[in-house]
């Protein structure tokens, strides 16, 4: 069964099931675990419910780690669908469910892996450095796959000489390119959730809370970046929030990392950076498409399972795996 049958199917119903209100879903998770030998990795972004059921919670660079290292026979992915995907592209032979197919992501659709290779076939001299939020076909068609948190390492790996494409994100890339001197060509591609920011709404925050440091992640857009009192992945925007000695942040990142902060420093106050409308477009609709039903219900029956072509799967894997020996390289 493919990605779209698998999606035909849940949208007519045929993967429901009807769920005893009364259910400790907490409790009834724990049970399904334990006994199908499963693990449930979780992103930063998804909800407070599901990263306390998680038996991981990180971000991209921390979650490929884990999904490279767990023995459990079956993997949850609490996520969007590049996520899981490279949690099997690393697990082949275990069972990896995504508990909503049509959690998708922003950053990897803006780089359709056709127009892509078109794209690539134009600068036959350059490397392909790859931000692991692109889909597999994506991954295949790189050299080495980046995070947030390793790609300044990524990058300066490589020759000062040697030519290089970034893709998918043009503000990732750019805020790379500033950090290291490089000029690497750039993917037009970007996340709907770290482009919405609001600039001046952001400003008169800061006019409010004059103390409140504004911490950001590097997908925000330049102005945005230019005026952070710092810059890092969700890992070190967490880690951050936790060792600096202000008492509040402004964070520019999906609105979910916000529970780990609340956790780990009660004391602090933390203010989610506005958009520049009245939605609630800080928190990503893909991530937050995972639900504790959602998980209960595919840990239950074992589906949707992600499965891959294997042809792409082996082509995916080298960029990952060159990733994660450069990583471990730079201590990282």
């Amino acid at each position: 069964m493919n990605h779209a049958e698998e999606i035909e199917l849940i949208e007519k119903g045929y993967l429901d099931i009807q769920i005893d209100p009364s259910l400790d879903l907490f409790q009834e998770i724990e049970k399904l675990k334990k006994e199908k030998n499963a693990i449930i990795l979780a992103h930063y972004y998804q909800d407070a419910d599901i990263q306390d059921i998680a038996d991981y919670i990180g971000d991209s660079l921390g979650l490929a780690r884990e999904a490279e290292k767990t023995n459990a026979a079956i993997i949850v992915f609490a996520g969007v669908h590049f996520m899981a995907e490279t949690a099997k592209i690393l697990n082949p032979t275990r069972k990896v469910l995504l508990p909503d197919l049509k959690a998708g992501c922003s950053l990897s659709d803006s780089c359709p892996p056709e127009l892509f290779k078109k794209f690539k076939e134009k600068y036959p001299d350059h490397l392909v450095v790859s931000y692991i939020n692109c889909s597999a076909e994506i991954k295949a068609l790189s050299d080495v796959i980046c995070t947030s948190s390793n790609a300044q390492k990524i990058v300066e790996s490589f020759p000062k000489e040697q030519l290089l494409i970034f893709a998918p994100d043009k503000n990732l890339g750019a805020y790379i390119n500033k950090k290291t001197g490089r000029s690497m060509v750039l993917w037009n591609g970007a996340c709907m959730v770290h482009e919405i920011f609001s600039l001046e709404k952001i400003v008169k925050l800061k006019t409010r809370y004059p103390a409140a440091k504004l911490i950001a992640h590097p997908e925000c857009e330049e102005s945005i970046l230019r005026i952070a009192d710092m810059v890092g992945s969700t890992t070190e925007l967490l880690r951050f929030s936790q060792s600096d000695s202000s008492e509040a942040y402004i964070v520019a990142t999906e609105a979910g990392i916000l529970h780990q902060m609340v956790k780990s420093s009660p004391q602090k106050t933390f203010i989610p950076a506005p958009p520049n409308n009245n939605c609630a477009c800080n928190d990503c609709p893909h991530m937050k498409r995972n639900t504790l039903e959602k998980i209960y219900t595919c840990l239950l029956k074992e589906k949707p399972e992600l499965v891959m072509d294997e042809s792409i799967r082996l082509a995916a894997k080298k960029p990952i795996d060159r990733m994660l020996e450069i990583s471990k390289l730079a201590g990282l």
